[in-house]
């Protein structure tokens, strides 16, 4: 029975155009990992740079949620498996903070050198989500207060990093959105029950001085 069952979805996946890795993927983040995510906006068929949203100028074609809107994020396997099996090919877009992890994300060329440095210093990192453009870190979750404090006590950092807290979001892999793939640069351990992440403090100190000591100007960032 799980053989047909598992053929069935596969032929249905194939009719509507989707991927099923899809569905298995925002299935793993909400029920074992307890990660609310919900379906993002597809790029626009007519033109894989625009955003399937009503904007015409939107900066993360694709790669954010529009209807349901964010407030619908979810780790309940049946809303999720609902979703993706009438939208297969949606993006997954993981709700950011409260009991999911937050993030710290930085222009991918800037990620990569400050990547390379912190291997060489040791430091442990949890997984780090890769799109074409920019590089995301995952984090503990933090509050708005905790960051303010964070950044204040920092005589310089970067305008290009971007924080996805409390009320943010993020595309997760192995999404496809109007700037192309999303990827693991670095994937969780296979089996973890949820992957570790550390804090925002250390990810920010580390990546402020590891960009300031590879020389990556604020232009290039």
């Amino acid at each position: 029975m799980r053989e047909i069952l598992g053929r069935r979805r596969r032929l249905l996946s194939r009719r509507n155009g989707g991927r099923p890795e899809l569905l298995g993927a925002a299935l793993t983040f909400a029920a074992e990992w307890q990660w609310p995510v919900l379906p993002g906006v597809a790029p626009d068929p007519q033109g894989r740079a625009r955003c399937g949203c009503p904007d015409p100028e939107c900066t993360v074609p694709g790669a954010h949620p529009f209807d349901p809107g964010l407030l619908a994020a979810t780790t309940d396997p049946r809303m999720v498996r609902w979703w993706w099996t009438n939208r297969p090919g949606a993006p997954i877009v993981m709700a950011t903070g409260g009991k999911a992890p937050c993030a710290v994300s930085l222009p991918a060329l800037a990620a990569a050198r400050a990547l390379a440095l912190l291997d060489k210093r040791g430091m442990r990192l949890g997984p780090v989500v890769a799109s074409p453009t920019r590089w995301a870190l995952l984090v503990q979750p933090y509050s708005m207060e905790q960051l303010g404090e964070l950044l204040y006590a920092k005589d310089f950092v970067p305008g290009s990093l971007r924080f996805h807290g409390e009320g943010g979001y993020l595309a997760l892999p192995p999404s496809e959105t109007g700037q192309g793939a999303v990827r693991w640069e670095r994937a969780p351990l296979p089996g973890s029950a949820s992957p570790w992440v550390p804090g925002v403090e250390a990810v920010v100190d580390a990546v402020v001085d590891a960009l300031t000591r590879t020389g990556v100007s604020a232009p290039e960032l």
